[in-house]
């Protein structure tokens, strides 16, 4: 297996971007937060991705944001070496719609209202979503990102099991 150095770099950088604005902190909040000085700028960098940075400094981070450096590497290797990528998902309108979920509501009301203006005669009820469109849908529904992912897999696979065994 190969690995990109830099784009596991570019997703750690989002990740820890990610909990640091989930706390609501600015990189200054959470340089306070910090047991060792490190500049702003050098914080940015990781957050960017244009920096490597070392296992204890990540763990200094991640502790400082509460969140368990075992977790944060889980999420960036899940996007990074995942068969089929965390930053798209196709999503059957039709299964949002069914689903009783109730932390998927608004999910449900935005693929009614995306159902609605689809053209009866193509029908195409799938939409291909990207990590944008994923981490909008998973604010609209309280969710983490990844949870919303794992969410929306969760969904389409009864499906596709089920019609591999028609």
């Amino acid at each position: 297996m190969q690995m990109d150095v830099v784009t596991y770099q570019r997703i750690l950088g989002e990740e820890i971007r990610k909990l640091r604005k989930r706390r609501g902190w600015t990189r200054k909040e959470l340089n306070q937060h910090l047991q060792s000085d490190i500049s702003l700028q050098t914080l940015a960098t990781y957050e960017l991705g244009t920096r490597q940075c070392s296992v204890t400094r990540l763990v200094e981070i991640c502790l400082a944001l509460d969140e368990l450096p075992h977790d944060l590497l889980a999420r960036v290797h899940e996007r990074m070496f995942s068969d089929s990528p965390v930053d798209r998902v196709r999503l059957d309108l039709t299964i949002i719609v069914q689903d009783q979920q109730p932390e998927l509501w608004p999910l449900h009301r935005w693929a009614k209202g995306r159902l609605a203006q689809v053209d009866p005669v193509r029908g195409d009820t799938e939409v291909l979503l990207d990590i944008a469109a994923l981490e909008n849908l998973a604010q609209l529904c309280g969710l983490e990102t990844v949870q919303l992912i794992a969410k929306l897999r969760n969904l389409a696979t009864p499906a596709a099991a089920h019609a591999a065994n028609d």
